[in-house]
C-alpha cells in the first residue's frame, strides 16, 4: 500500500515539475531576447513616433559643395572612358577613384557610376541626406552633400533606408528576436492566466484594438 501511494504521489507531481521547467526556460528565453531588443526596441520606438509626426518636425538641410580639377593625364582616361562607356553604369577607373577620395570627403571605390560622354556622376545617397560626384570630361569635379540633421538620420535608419548590408542584417534579426520576445510573453501569460483573470481580456483588446482603428478610420 505505501508503494503504490508512493508512486502515484511520484506520477502526480510530474505534469507540475515539466510545467516548472518549461515555464523557467520560457522566462529565460524572454529575458535573453527582452535583453538583445533592449537599445533597438528603444531606436525603433523613438524613431516610430518621429516618423509618424515628421511633418511636424522641422529639418534644415546643411548642404556642402566642394569643387576640384582632375590633372591632365587623369583627364584624358576619364574622357577617353566615357567616351567608351557612354549609357553604361561602371565604377570609376581605381586610380580616378583615388584621385577623387584624396580630393573629397568620401569612398568612391567601387561605387556605380553612370557614364555619358559628357561626365561621369555616382550618386552617393546614405541615411539623414544624400550626396553626388560628378567628374565631367573637361576634368572639372564637383561633389555635393545634403545633410538633414540627425531625426532625419534616424528615421532612415528605422527604415534600413541607404543604410547598407550590415544593417539590414541587424534589422533581421532583431525582428527575429522581437518575435521571440512576444511569443514567450505570450506563452508565460497563457500559464499565468488562471490567477490572473484579466489576463485574456488585455490581450484580446491588444489585438482587437488596432484591426477596429484600421477598418474603421484607415482608407
Amino acid at each position: 500500500m505505501h508503494s503504490t501511494g508512493s508512486t502515484s504521489s511520484t506520477s502526480s507531481a510530474l505534469p507540475g515539475a515539466r510545467r516548472a521547467v518549461w515555464l523557467r526556460q520560457l522566462h529565460q528565453w524572454h529575458w535573453i531576447s527582452s535583453a538583445i531588443c533592449l537599445m533597438a526596441m528603444l531606436l525603433f520606438s523613438v524613431t516610430g513616433f518621429t516618423l509618424n509626426h515628421a511633418s511636424q518636425i522641422e529639418a534644415r538641410p546643411a548642404v556642402t559643395r566642394q569643387k576640384a580639377t582632375l590633372p591632365g593625364p587623369l583627364r584624358d582616361k576619364l574622357a577617353a572612358f566615357a567616351a567608351s562607356h557612354a549609357d553604361a553604369k561602371q565604377p570609376l577607373p581605381d586610380d580616378i577613384a583615388d584621385w577623387a577620395n584624396k580630393h573629397f570627403p568620401v569612398d568612391v571605390r567601387g561605387a556605380t557610376a553612370e557614364w555619358s560622354e559628357e561626365d561621369a556622376y555616382v550618386a552617393l545617397p546614405r541615411p539623414g541626406g544624400d550626396a553626388w560626384l560628378r567628374i565631367g570630361a573637361d576634368g572639372q569635379a564637383e561633389y555635393e552633400k545634403t545633410d538633414r540633421g540627425w531625426i532625419s538620420w534616424l528615421n532612415d535608419m528605422h527604415k534600413g533606408r541607404n543604410a547598407g548590408a550590415v544593417w539590414s542584417w541587424f534589422i533581421d534579426i532583431f525582428a527575429g528576436a522581437c518575435l521571440v520576445f512576444c511569443i514567450t510573453g505570450f506563452l508565460i501569460l497563457k500559464y499565468h492566466a488562471a490567477n490572473r483573470p484579466s489576463t485574456w481580456p488585455v490581450i484580446g483588446f491588444g489585438i482587437v484594438l488596432p484591426i477596429v482603428l484600421a477598418l474603421l478610420f484607415v482608407h
